[in-house]
């Protein structure tokens, strides 16, 4: 008889809600302290969300506690994804809006000083790059993808952030080509 081959058990996809938040601290760092749980485009409330914490911290922060800030929300946001991601047993989950916000405070931090609307700006091609995902954002967001049913490892959480920090690059680029020509 020939041995029949299964592929291994995955858990079954849980649904973000406020109970999930609060289970684990991962799960709220990584559902951006619940502006991931937002039905409609949890990206982009995750994003405004970003942008109102950026600008209640930035009078209180100089820019080396900025980086460090920065920095350590990479890092630990990298744990806090990967975590998140396997509890809900989908490898980027959109729920997961963390790293929306850490990358969008690399583009806030790397504009200042700049007016409410050259913020603004800054937040339309942010999202722009991250959700219609041209060029080299489609290929950062590919490069870290595990395979349908393949464990959910580090290398997934960290292409969580990679897509969004390209997405970042991008927008700092467009902006520096804006500023300079």
């Amino acid at each position: 008889m020939t041995p029949v081959l299964h592929p291994p058990v995955q858990p079954a996809p849980r649904r973000a809600n406020v109970r999930f938040l609060i289970a684990h601290p991962a799960h709220l760092l990584a559902l951006g302290f619940g502006s991931g749980l937002s039905p409609k485009a949890p990206g982009t409330v995750g994003t405004l969300w970003g942008w109102l914490s950026f600008v209640l911290l930035q009078p209180h922060l100089s820019h080396s506690q900025w980086a460090l800030l920065i920095a350590s929300g990479l890092l630990i946001g990298g744990w806090a994804c990967t975590v998140t991601a396997r509890h809900l047993a989908v490898a980027d989950p959109g729920a997961i809006v963390w790293d929306e916000i850490v990358a969008f405070w690399i583009v806030l931090w790397l504009v200042t000083p700049a007016t409410f609307w050259g913020q603004f700006c800054a937040f339309v091609l942010f999202r722009f790059f991250d959700a219609a995902k041209p060029g080299p954002v489609a290929w950062a967001d590919a490069l870290f993808k595990g395979r349908r049913g393949q464990p959910i490892g580090w290398a997934q959480g960290f292409g969580i952030l990679f897509d969004d920090l390209v997405a970042a690059l991008c927008t700092l680029f467009v902006i520096a080509l804006w500023r300079f020509v």
